[in-house]
């Protein structure tokens, strides 16, 4: 098989495609066939892995235009025309690359986030957000002496956020994210429902107010790309639209006190 990878030089600011032919063999993951081609091709092919078992989320890319962990794709499936997601208004990337779906592999960085050198991309943007959030417990009252209990039935809903991994394939697959740099990103927004609707933290609206701005909960436009892409079955448009239906709660009741 071939794999044919993005590459961008730093110093000169060129990019180009390189094509690798890698030993296919079962099993063998898109990951596995960049270490091949970085090992007996070019060591200077440049990619990010770390746990090489999906939860790192270091290694997420576009692969064959659909952002992938590449640890956990394997290149058998994406050449049988397998495991195809199909997404709203797709992170293309370069739109002029072609390649035969039925004999290569396109490995091209995570959109939506400045590239650095071939597949390496820079997720400062990305963890800005995450920051902005205040991704960090706010206890109610003062510290326990002794752990807090939580009901199972709170656990299983906190349970559909706290998988996220961080690898930022959402990020790249939210069309959202493409035309507007400041919006907040659905991993953020999705963390952010998460510690709302935690029962260890103050029952108030601190959490929402946050987002609540146009480049926060009300910037999402319901694509749903974040939910297909990310890799742990996370659904951060879920969390939005919770979000959004509380905010409007709050403030017609707000109104109505009002009067």
């Amino acid at each position: 098989m071939l794999l044919k990878v993005f590459r961008f030089n730093p110093e000169s600011r060129e990019s180009r495609y390189d094509t690798f032919n890698i030993h296919d063999q079962p099993g063998l993951t898109v990951l596995g066939a960049l270490f091949e081609a970085q090992r007996d091709y070019d060591s200077s092919l440049a990619f990010r892995y770390s746990c090489r078992g999906a939860v790192c989320g270091t290694c997420a890319m576009l692969i064959n235009k659909v952002p992938r962990l590449a640890c956990r794709t394997q290149v058998g499936p994406l050449l049988r025309g397998e495991e195809k997601i199909e997404l709203s208004h797709p992170p293309m990337g370069d739109l002029t690359v072609l390649w035969d779906t039925g004999r290569e592999i396109l490995v091209e960085p995570l959109p939506n986030l400045p590239v650095i050198k071939d597949l390496v991309v820079d997720m400062g943007p990305f963890f800005s957000f995450y920051r902005q959030i205040e991704p960090v417990l706010r206890l109610s009252g003062e510290s326990p002496e002794q752990e807090l209990l939580m009901r199972p039935e709170a656990v299983k809903k906190l349970e559909e956020y706290t998988s996220c991994i961080l690898c930022g394939a959402c990020f790249g697959a939210c069309p959202v994210d493409e035309k507007n740099p400041r919006y907040f990103g659905p991993a953020a927004l999705a963390k952010l429902f998460r510690f709302h609707i935690d029962p260890r933290e103050p029952a108030d609206s601190y959490r929402l107010s946050l987002a609540d701005l146009p480049d926060g909960w009300w910037a999402c436009e319901f694509h749903d790309n974040c939910r297909k892409v990310c890799p742990k079955g996370v659904p951060p448009i879920r969390a939005i639209g919770k979000a959004r239906e509380e905010i409007k709660r709050r403030r017609k009741a707000e109104q109505e006190s009002e009067t």
